[in-house]
């Protein structure tokens, strides 16, 4: 959430922003809630000190008449505070409300664009694998190999639900324990997360709980939902505190089960393990002051590319355009993998990394003391390591041989204890 003195000193500059993120937000709306706002609270502090001023006359030995007139003059000042805090409470839920739908401002580099072919090639690592036969694509490959079965997730979970057999249980797990310790050497403090998540976390950090716009499954009755990605519950973790300076900056790595509607998402680009409801994923956070944010984003980028060069797996580096942001985000890179059976070979995302500076914190209420002694909000980040279903994709369909068998990867070779994955 953005600060609304912030929004109302920079009004164009938000209208401009929210039209270049091809968002809709009324930020008139909020400006005069906040206007309103200011106007009824001050009206409520300058009644509640004639109040103050009525009971301290009351104190003195006064007449009777003087003492009814008083009596009365506190009642109607009593009435009147209590339908200014009623007005009031009533100004903040809807000034909350309309602010929320207002986007974090963009990076000023930050390729503006409407959707995801306007973002900006910024790096190459790797060239497209070349085969010298028509390869296959992980579908194919899992199917052959015996290693995923859609069709029986389908039957006992419904579409886009599948089961992992044998090498590719192996596969998985090897992918979480080589990311791990990669983020073990970089100082991340690992966890494994809950699935599920108050309402109120998923709002703050981004996620709309309801709606047919949600993206998330929520449980009914329970005020609650299946997280999306472990971002949701790191960012929860210090909800409500004060993190002293001399801690940050935190880094934090969570593993979870990852849960997604993905409504209306199919065809060729959804196709097999790449867009799938359910999933397991490691996530890197970062809590921080706002002079570090841009350095440690860097820093998950960087690591993100560590992971993929040591997989040895073609990628490039896009930055993302203002339409294809996310509300949250500040700046936000993506990596994409070659996948040789994606429509005939094309790139497909496997990591993102964003910098959402305060507007997380400030929804959530992470705050750090500062040198000066005042509290203020920390800067939030996150990036994915590893998202296990997409970096499965480019593991098989890059390292699969003529004969229909998938090699390992060097790095994984350790984790997995095989090196090639032979037809049964």
């Amino acid at each position: 959430m953005l600060d609304f003195r912030f929004i109302k000193d920079n009004l164009e500059a938000v209208k401009a922003n929210v039209i270049n993120r091809n968002m809709k937000a009324d930020v008139d709306l909020v400006v005069k809630l906040f206007d309103d706002r200011i106007r009824l609270v001050t009206e409520l502090q300058d009644m509640q000190a004639k109040k103050n001023t009525n009971a301290a006359a009351m104190k003195g030995k006064l007449p009777q008449e003087e003492r009814d007139k008083l009596i009365e003059e506190g009642r109607k000042i009593k009435e009147e505070i209590n339908s200014l805090e009623k007005q009031v409470s009533v100004l903040e839920e809807e000034l909350d409300k309309a602010g929320r739908q207002i986007p974090n401002m963009a990076h000023p580099d930050a390729p503006v664009g409407k959707e995801d072919k306007d973002n900006l090639e910024i790096k190459r690592v790797g060239e497209p694998t070349k085969f010298d036969f028509e390869p296959k694509d992980h579908v194919q490959l899992g199917e052959s190999l015996d290693l995923i079965d859609f069709d029986r997730g389908t039957k006992v979970s419904g579409v886009k639900f599948y089961y992992l057999k044998n090498e590719a249980v192996f596969l998985e797990q090897a992918l979480i324990m080589y990311a791990l310790n990669i983020l073990r050497k970089h100082g991340f403090t690992p966890f494994i997360t809950p699935d599920v998540a108050k309402e109120e976390i998923l709002s703050g950090i981004g996620f709309n709980p309801r709606g047919n716009e949600s993206n998330v499954y929520t449980l009914e009755d329970e005020g609650t939902c299946l997280v999306a990605t472990a971002e949701i519950t790191l960012g929860g973790y210090h909800s409500g505190e004060i993190i002293p300076k001399d801690k940050l900056p935190l880094m934090y790595c969570g593993l979870s089960h990852c849960f997604r509607r993905e409504a209306g998402a199919a065809g060729q680009f959804s196709k097999g393990l790449y867009r799938v409801h359910q999933f397991s994923k490691l996530e890197m956070f970062v809590y921080c002051t706002p002079e570090e944010s841009d350095k440690l984003h860097e820093k998950l980028r960087l690591i993100e590319e560590e992971i993929f060069t040591g997989l040895e797996i073609p990628f490039r580096v896009v930055d993302t355009c203002t339409g294809d942001l996310g509300a949250p985000a500040y700046r936000k890179w993506d990596l994409e993998a070659w996948m040789p059976g994606r429509n005939g070979g094309e790139w497909g995302e496997v990591t993102s990394t964003s910098n959402c500076t305060d507007y997380q914190s400030r929804r959530l209420n992470v705050k750090y003391k500062d040198t000066d002694g005042k509290n203020k909000y920390v800067h939030m980040l996150n990036g994915t390591a590893v998202a296990l279903s997409r970096a499965m994709v480019a593991v098989m369909e890059n390292y699969q041989t003529r004969e229909g068998e998938i090699r390992i990867p060097k790095a994984l070779i350790p984790y997995c204890g095989f090196d090639i994955i032979r037809k049964k």
